[in-house]
């Protein structure tokens, strides 16, 4: 779009709004142009460059990096807690595709894992780890394990764009009843770190899941999502109304009873950063 000397409107706020639109739409990916690019682009000046993007970095569009220039700031996805939530259902309820790299599915035997879900140490499981992506970006490393007496059925299903509980529940006819969830800050490993394509020193959480169906464990899950585009979120209503569940596919906690937040101390562990 051509910039019209002619309005009213200054240049700069003519040019906001047009890359505004450009970022709404996705035209741009999370690459953003430099000033020089734009200068060109549009025949403005550095100046009204750099108050077009200053106006977009306080909006929370884009963000500046020292020494790298600007990027459009990755949509940012809220987790809530005290449900049974959908991570797939999270990310594709606010409009960005989400897909995953499926890196293994199989059956195997992990005797750490199989105390955890109260089985025998040599008890076969399904292990599914992936990396999720949010808008073809890397969000998380999510790793699953489920006893393969009931969920062997999976190891047909194509998780590459699709979610757990929902093949849980068409293939295995089960569903989970009830959970616990843990989340803490971590480093990640250098693995991680390359996966999910993090600079060295952003934040990241463990989240540690177990869930229940039939009176017994169903899944253990850890997974590694990034600190830069992942938010915890507790809502509780005014007693005696419905609490709101975002985004999940569970049900909710009794109306009127908050979500407890308890901070547990942990150690993280500095011995894989490197």
């Amino acid at each position: 779009m051509a910039l019209d000397r002619r309005s009213p409107v200054p240049l700069w706020a003519q040019l906001a709004a047009e890359l505004r639109r450009q970022v709404e739409a996705g035209e741009l990916g999370e690459t953003f142009p430099t000033d020089v690019v734009l200068m060109s682009r549009y025949g403005v000046s550095r100046q009204t460059v750099r108050e077009a993007v200053r106006q977009l970095v306080m909006d929370g569009l884009v963000e500046r990096q020292r020494g790298r220039g600007s990027r459009v700031r990755p949509a940012e996805f809220e987790q809530p807690l005290g449900s049974l939530y959908s991570l797939f259902r999270v990310i594709e309820s606010q409009g960005v595709l989400q897909t995953s790299e499926v890196v293994a599915l199989d059956e195997r035997t992990d005797e750490g894992v199989a105390a955890e879900l109260g089985l025998d140490p040599d008890e076969p499981l399904v292990h599914l780890e992936r990396v999720r992506m949010a808008g073809g970006t890397p969000l998380a490393v999510d790793r699953a394990w489920l006893p393969a007496s009931v969920a062997r059925p999976l190891l047909d299903a194509d998780f590459r764009h699709t979610a757990l509980y929902d093949e849980l529940a068409a293939r295995c006819g089960v569903v989970p009843e009830g959970g616990r969830e843990q989340v803490r800050p971590v480093v990640p490993t250098a693995g991680e770190r390359s996966v999910l394509r993090l600079q060295r020193g952003t934040a990241a959480f463990l989240v540690e899941r177990r869930t229940w169906a039939r009176g017994r464990p169903l899944e253990v899950r850890r997974t590694v999502v990034r600190g830069d585009r992942f938010a915890l979120v507790a809502e509780w209503p005014a007693p005696g109304t419905k609490r709101h569940d975002r985004g999940g596919d569970g049900a909710s906690g009794p109306a009127g009873d908050p979500p407890v937040l308890r901070l547990v101390p942990t150690a993280v562990s500095r011995k894989d950063e490197r």
